[in-house]
């Protein structure tokens, strides 16, 4: 079966301003592994995705790489994500951790790195994991840096050691029940794009009464009405999913014109519904 058209756009092709290195739309990988994986990212690139995003404490790098290698997309096409863990947050291991992933990636490099997780209890300094992580970028072993799952408090210390133009993006949780709108406010004022992971809530978007009904007046699903609800607010996405249809109709949420009316129904969802928060979480923004 013949690729649909590679989907390239980012945020400013959306919204004008500030170009986002960020793709508009990724493929998520999480909780996802083996043959599983392999076929869901056959499946995405096949419909048009071109940015994958994976981590270190997935364990999914080596099948991420043999979807890669096996869909023979031209490397240049491709837009690839990884996060180093927190174990390897430090100076010494964190170069040696990312060259690891890109063997197992089958990658000379990376297009972006985050730091995955702030260290917990502060343990590795920040300055020291941004520190390497700009060594990992002069050795080309990454084209581009960031940060995830970062508060402001922590993003404000980020500043202290690198430009705002230096990360690429804070990956943070964000959905209609999650919607992160002091850090998203900062960020704009800062000039940092934020990704959304976890746009779906775990599938809880789906059975949302409000959710339904906006979605029926556009004759859509409520999967991609919280798809088109973040874009509109100026962020990427990486939605991800084991079925190739759902995949398509994920790129499909950008045609979506959702009007004043379906902004304010969706804002009013938000009840700080965190459903990422490992004990070792910093402490989030209100």
């Amino acid at each position: 079966m013949q690729a649909k058209k590679p989907y390239k756009r980012t945020m400013q092709d959306i919204h004008g301003g500030k170009k986002s290195p960020i793709p508009t739309f990724g493929l998520g990988t999480f909780r996802l592994k083996g043959d599983v994986v392999v076929q869901s990212i056959l499946d995405g690139l096949e419909v048009g995705y071109r940015h994958i995003d994976t981590a270190q404490i997935y364990g999914n790098e080596a099948d991420v790489g043999r979807a890669i290698s096996r869909a023979g997309v031209p490397r240049k096409e491709l837009f690839v994500t990884t996060k180093i863990w927190t174990a390897n947050l430090a100076r010494t291991a964190l170069v040696p951790s990312l060259k690891k992933s890109l063997e197992d990636l089958r990658l000379r490099h990376v297009d972006l790195t985050l730091i995955h997780w702030p260290s917990p209890r502060d343990t590795v300094p920040l300055g020291e994991t941004l520190g390497a992580l700009l060594e990992a970028r002069e050795q080309g072993l990454t084209k581009r840096i960031g940060i995830s799952n970062f508060p402001i408090r922590l993003v404000e210390r980020a500043l202290e050691v690198v430009d705002p133009d230096i990360l690429a993006t804070n990956q943070v949780e964000v959905h209609p029940f999650l919607q992160n709108t002091a850090l998203r406010d900062y960020s704009a004022r800062k000039g940092i794009a934020i990704t959304a992971y976890m746009p779906l809530a775990y599938g809880k978007v789906m059975a949302d009464p409000v959710l339904r009904a906006i979605a029926q007046k556009h004759g859509v699903t409520p999967a991609q009405i919280s798809i088109a609800w973040l874009l509109k607010l100026g962020m990427s996405v990486i939605p991800s999913s084991t079925k190739k249809a759902n995949l398509a109709a994920n790129l499909e949420a950008e045609k979506i014109t959702l009007d004043g009316d379906d902004m304010g129904q969706i804002a009013a969802l938000d009840r700080g519904e965190r459903l990422t928060n490992p004990e070792f979480s910093p402490v989030w923004d209100l």
